[in-house]
């Protein structure tokens, strides 16, 4: 029996094939019975033997081809180009034969492959190479391409066959002829042609492959290796930002290895990570796992980008593109998934884009500081910007409540009305009813809903109208009796108190009066609240931090219904409850370290006792409650409070206590910083006790008295005394958003629709809110001694001791002349608020000091100027604080002490010093000032009836500083988009009048007009005098603007004396140097169009009714000054030259410097011929307008006798145009002027000085001009 050894292959195992890769081959006898495994076999080896029998019989060409390169030098490198064609022999690779008969195609293909073989051997590798060049240079470059992919793919499956035997072969014949070079394998020579042809690939294609006919190697790249990373040095935009699957920015440097699946065959396949495209690519999936990471990666991408981790590494703002790009409503599309962990990821990703964790918190530690429970809505302050262009059945069809806008045009403006378009609430009360999702999607759409009901009251009511949505809250997660729950992680919420419900029910009421009423009636929370505020913390079987948590919010929901005078029959059946609390606050204090949960808890305990004492309160008020055109909040007369003060009087000594045990603690800080928030509720407290008991209507004024002293004596004097107490004034200056604004910088994310307080991990210890900051403190003990000052005056210059600390005192100096307001941001506004309420309770502290004193306080002027600024920068909501301010400290004798201590003298010397001359008696600004003080109440009153508040926000507002329960409509506050006065509110009683006397709707002014208008240039000129910081935030051009429209309110109404004087006396104040220097023109002022177009209208008033007023006059030429634009000039000399007649105001009362109007030459060339045809034609002349005669001779004359070089063509020959025409004039006097003009000089009758004789120069010029001209004016031959 023969035994067949395998032929050996050089390999460790024989090759593997696939079934595709047999030989073509007619069916042998045998076939018909053998496997095709079996005949692939033999196929495979007949193949091998004849190739090696091939190989053994003529291996002397290769050899001697071999040695042939091998002895010429230099040609060995060149070879390795020559084609393969030389080596191979068996058979044509490009030609096929496609077209002959089947007997005859071998046969001709083969004479042909022998013929172009014969023909290459007898040429060398020189040769060869010299005509594959020309062959390459003359064929196109796509079929060079063609021809070599149709080679490699037609020889592809022999050459791997070659492969193997080549190696072996070659093997044998080194070793026979170890002299001769090694035969190149196939795999060799194939590398220069896959180089040029296709790129490496880690698999190589065969046609025989499915669908792999024609081989697209640009769909197969990307199974290659990944290309080099690519540096780059520019800082990368979000098209090119990669983010990892945690959401983190990777840098465009950065190498990662591939098995963290950061790659991809998208674009950059190089980089690691995905695109904010890619990612949303991946979350329109198939593959909900695929849906659910994408959406995961997004959310965590928004919560960095919030936390401002990205701020410095990209150009774009993420939450910006991400909302453009439609983010919105992927995440609503998937919220209706029907799959669990992709609804998760996605309310996931809602909750990072729309809460912010820092502002929550920010709002929940300032809950029990004074006025802290009333809040600013989370809305857009511009939520429609209409465009210019829009026509006004556009601006009418936005403006119509009826018309619906679809949700993408919403949210463009505002993200949660978007949102809630798209029927959110049903849903995610969906989920919540019938998913029974896990507790971390729970809580996740519970931070929606408060961030929603903090948008708006709008927003608010349709949380509570959405069907079914608190009922669920209510049963689900606010349940009066549950299983018991152990300490850790709760894998479900459902059936057990969740604090975020509890939270989401106090918020909702705090948005209105009517539905906090419908919260308690409706929804049965008395029972609710009874069952969570009568048992401990410790006591409710539940996770303690949870616990905590509920009972907080119970107590702060109860509050903000005590605060519309609900919930009093609640106290009653509580009262022992609260009792055991009051008395159990001392021993948990002693508990270190402090805990910040137990701190809010007893904060918020003591504040709902706040809110009781108030609502009992039985004051008789003139105010009636406001009628609102919300349907939610349109109820009847509210309900008196069923709570009275003798229920609640009984409560002070136990808070007494615990106020002085914290106290003690002041010299500690830290201990001190941690327990903050209890004495600010405990000193509120005490405020409200003493305000109530001091209204109501069976007082007793001694033993009320006593009481106070006692309180005086016992605690707050002592607190005035501590050396620590000292050290808190000093961080205001640090803390105050006023005094650093740049503290208040808008969020690295913040976007216009989308309103966040950007409080990003937590408030900064030097902040309004935070650690190092005794605002919230100061605030509260200056409530309590105006309290006590207003019962006591006794005590008010002991109380008052407080005013004298230098911490306070460098702080109001500060705040009178702070840096210029930034441009208002929601953190910014909630922070001023809580400011100006220090400031406001200072000025009312140090104007109850000085109604008491005999002399004026030293520090009057800064009082008083703090007072101004703080009046033309409170912001809406606090309209009460604005009204008292008017009423009391900025009209105050006692506020302007210049007035009786020489400040009307040292303002006549003022002037002399400035002006050098005198006025005439009667005139002078000290004798205006003077009377000004003296009618400081008409003052008052005149600014009462034009700064008029809207009536509704200000009883709004009085109720709650007041504390008036039933007439407090809303914890909500009007929009921050504005301070309530302007910045130059001192003039509003001009402007008022001024628009009733002009525009379409004009009217006749009344009588009482003039004394409205001196009254109002009386208090201008007061702050012009002795306040100038106050009226700095109002430019000088729209202080001039205000004076000039008192001009043109009537045709006699300037004439007045009073007017005369008092503008007068103005002009002069805003022609000094200082002021001079900064009056713009050409700047956007407040509440004007255009100052060209104002002056316009002044020009034709001035030419209509003046009759030559020297101030008048004065005021039109003012703005004429050559540094501000030739458009006035032009409108003067151009359309109204007829009012030069009447400008005949003398050049000794020009208020400014004559070299204003003179220097430098005028340049405009259209307005240079204007005064030369005004001179010429006698429009202009000395006597009629000396000032503007002066001025046009003096640029006429520069024009005239300039020589420029570096002029044009056409100003060279219009100068010695205007020349020739000059020396043409008739008029020899005017002649004279133009021609011998010197300087300005208003000491002279003629305003200017003349050149005895032309300087050489000019005499010169004068002559080459006019040499071709005869003496009568007829041009020489």
């Amino acid at each position: 029996m023969t035994v067949t050894l395998p032929l050996p292959s050089g390999v460790a195992f024989p090759r593997v094939f696939h079934r595709s890769q047999k030989v073509t081959q007619g069916k042998t006898a045998t076939s018909g019975k053998r496997s095709i495994f079996a005949q692939e076999i033999a196929a495979r080896r007949n193949a091998e033997a004849n190739i090696a029998l091939m190989e053994m019989t003529v291996p002397t060409q290769s050899q001697q081809e071999g040695s042939q390169m091998s002895e010429v030098p230099g040609l060995r490198k060149q070879a390795s180009c020559v084609p393969e064609i030389i080596e191979s022999s068996q058979g044509p690779h490009l030609i096929t034969g496609e077209g002959l008969r089947s007997q005859e195609a071998n046969r001709e293909i083969q004479a042909i492959h022998e013929e172009n073989m014969a023909k290459l051997h007898a040429l060398s590798p020189e040769e060869i190479l010299q005509e594959q060049q020309r062959l390459l240079a003359q064929l196109d470059p796509s079929l060079v391409a063609f021809l070599k992919s149709q080679r490699s793919t037609n020889g592809q499956a022999g050459l791997e066959v070659m492969e193997e035997k080549s190696r072996t072969v070659g093997h044998e014949t080194h070793q026979k002829e170890p002299k001769g070079p090694p035969f190149p394998s196939q795999s060799k020579r194939k590398e220069p042609e896959l180089a040029t042809s296709a790129p490496e690939l880690p698999v190589t294609p065969h046609k025989e492959w499915l669908h792999m006919d024609t081989v697209e190697l640009e769909k197969l790249q990307w199974t290659q290796n990944l290309p080099p990373l690519r540096r780059q040095k520019t800082q990368e935009g979000m098209q090119q930002a990669r983010f990892s699957l945690q959401g983190e920015l990777l840098a465009p440097d950065v190498d990662l290895p591939t098995h963290l699946g950061l790659h991809h065959h998208g674009e950059e396949a190089e980089r690691a990570g995905y695109s904010l495209q890619e990612i949303f690519h991946l979350a329109r999936s198939q593959i909900s796992q695929q849906r659910a990471l994408a959406l995961q990666v997004l959310a965590q991408i928004i919560s960095k980008a919030q936390a401002g981790e990205f701020g410095s590494q990209l150009t774009d703002s993420v939450l910006r593109l991400l909302l453009d790009a439609g983010f919105l409503f992927l995440l609503r599309f998937s919220l209706d998934d029907g799959v669990d962990s992709v609804i998760a990821a996605a309310v996931w990703a809602l909750r990072a884009l729309l809460v912010s964790p820092g502002d929550e918190e920010l709002l929940d530690d300032t809950f029990s500081w004074y006025q802290g429970a009333a809040v600013f809505p989370l809305m857009p302050w511009q939520e429609e910007e209409e465009e210019e262009d829009e026509t006004l059945p556009e601006k009418a069809r936005k403006k119509n409540p009826q018309e619906t806008r679809p949700p993408p045009d919403l949210a463009q403006h505002d993200v949660i009305k978007g949102l809630l378009a798209t029927q959110l609430l049903p849903r995610l009360r969906y989920l919540l009813e019938v998913t029974y999702p896990s507790s971390t999607v729970v809580q996740d759409i519970l931070a929606v809903l408060i961030r929603v009901a903090r948008h708006s009251l709008e927003s608010a009511t349709k949380v509570l109208e959405c069907p079914r949505l608190i009922e669920t809250l209510v049963r689900e997660f606010l349940p009066s009796s549950w299983s018991p729950v152990e300490e850790g992680p709760i894998s479900r919420l459902h059936g057990m108190p969740c604090a975020a419900a509890m939270k989401l029910l106090r918020v909702l009421a705090s948005a209105g009066r009517n539905i906090s009423a419908r919260l308690m009636s409706g929804f049965d929370l008395r029972s609710r609240l009874c069952r969570f505020v009568s048992v401990a913390p410790q006591e409710l079987a539940m996770p303690i931090q949870e616990a905590e948590q509920l009972n907080t919010e119970s107590f702060r929901l109860w509050a903000v219904a005590a605060t519309y005078g609900q919930g009093g029959d609640l106290y009653r059946e509580l009262y022992p409850i609260l009792i055991r609390a009051l008395q159990s606050l001392p021993q948990e204090l002693s508990i270190q370290p402090h805990r910040r949960l137990a701190m809010q808890r007893m904060s918020a305990l003591i504040t709902l006792l706040t809110c009781l004492t108030r609502a009992s309160s039985s004051r008789n008020t003139e105010l009636q409650a406001p009628v609102s055109n919300n349907p939610a909040e349109s109820n009847p007369a509210p309900v008196p409070p069923s709570i009275t003060w003798a229920q609640v009087s009984g409560l002070r000594p136990l808070l007494e206590p615990i106020l002085r045990q914290v106290l003690k603690e002041l010299p500690q800080l830290e201990s001190w910083r941690a327990l903050t928030p209890l004495p600010t509720a405990c000193l509120l407290y005490l405020a409200a006790y003493y305000q109530a008991w001091s209204q109501q209507p069976k007082l007793c004024p001694g033993e009320c008295l006593q009481d106070v002293e006692r309180l005086s004596q016992e605690l707050v004097l002592p607190l005035l005394s501590q050396p620590a107490f000292q050290g808190l004034w000093d961080s205001l200056r640090h803390c105050s958003p006023l005094c650093n604004p740049l503290a208040c910088a808008p969020a690295p994310e913040s976007i216009p629709n989308l309103v966040s307080l950007g409080c990003v991990g937590g408030c900064p210890p030097l902040s309004l809110a935070g650690s190092s900051s005794s605002f919230s403190f100061l605030t509260s003990l200056l409530s309590l001694l105006n309290t006590l000052a207003r019962i006591h005056k006794g005590l008010c210059g002991q109380l008052a001791s407080v005013l004298t600390t230098p911490g306070l005192r460098d702080y109001l100096l500060q705040c009178g002349t702070p840096p210029p307001v930034p441009r208002l941001t929601p953190f910014f506004a909630w922070a001023l608020r809580h400011e100006y309420h220090l400031q406001y309770l200072v000025l009312t502290l140090a104007q109850r000091m000085a109604g008491l004193r005999p002399d004026p306080s030293p520090d009057a002027n800064l009082y008083h100027t703090v007072a101004l600024t703080l009046l033309s920068r409170l912001l809406p909501g606090s309209e009460y604080l604005a009204h008292e301010l008017l009423l009391g400290s900025v009209f105050r004798p006692e506020s302007l002490p210049e007035g009786t201590s020489g400040g009307p003298e040292a303002a006549d010397f003022s002037d002399k010093l400035n002006l050098g001359s005198s006025r005439r008696p009667g005139t002078e600004r000290g004798a205006l000032l003077a009377e000004a003080c003296r009618d400081l109440p008409s003052i008052r009153g005149c600014y009462l009836a034009h700064c008029t508040l809207p009536r509704p926000a200000l009883l709004h507002s009085q109720a709650l500083y007041q504390g008036e329960p039933l007439h407090v409509p809303s914890l909500l506050l009007p929009l921050p988009k504005e301070p309530l006065l302007p910045a130059d509110w001192p003039f509003l009683p001009l402007v008022h009048l001024y628009h009733q006397a002009s525009g379409p709707a004009a009217e006749t002014l009344a009588p009482s007009s003039l004394g409205t208008i001196t009254r109002a240039l009386q208090w201008v000129l007061i702050l012009e005098s002795w306040r100038p910081s106050s009226l700095r935030a109002v430019p000088p051009a729209a202080r001039l603007a205000r004076l000039m429209c008192v001009f043109l309110m009537d045709s006699d109404l300037f004439r007045e004396a009073p007017i005369q004087q008092h503008i007068t006396a103005l002009l002069a104040q805003l022609c000094q140097p200082q002021a001079l220097s900064l009056l713009t023109l050409d700047c956007p002022l407040p509440g004007l169009a255009s100052f060209p177009d104002l002056y316009t209208s002044f020009l034709e008033h001035f030419e209509a009714v003046s009759f030559g007023d020297p101030l008048f006059g004065a005021l039109v030429l003012l703005p004429l000054q050559r540094r501000y634009s030739v458009t006035l000039r032009l409108s003067l000399f151009g359309e109204h030259v007829g009012a030069l007649r009447a400008l005949g105001l003398p050049l000794a009362q020009l208020p400014v410097s004559l070299e204003n109007y003179t220097a430098p030459p005028e340049d405009n060339l259209e307005l240079l011929k204007l005064y030369f045809q005004a001179l010429a034609t006698g429009s202009l002349c000395l006597r009629w307008c000396p000032v503007l005669y002066v001025v046009a001779v003096a640029h006429v004359n520069s024009f005239i006798f300039s020589q420029d070089p570096k002029s044009s063509d056409s100003v060279v020959a219009a100068s010695r145009r205007m020349l020739q025409n000059t020396w043409l004039l008739t008029n020899e006097c005017l002649k004279q002027h133009l021609l011998y003009y010197k300087l300005p000089n208003v000491a002279l009758p003629k305003g200017f000085e003349l050149y005895p004789q032309l300087p050489p120069l000019r005499q010169n010029r004068l002559q080459d001009v006019t040499s071709g001209l005869l003496g009568d004016g007829v041009p020489g031959s």
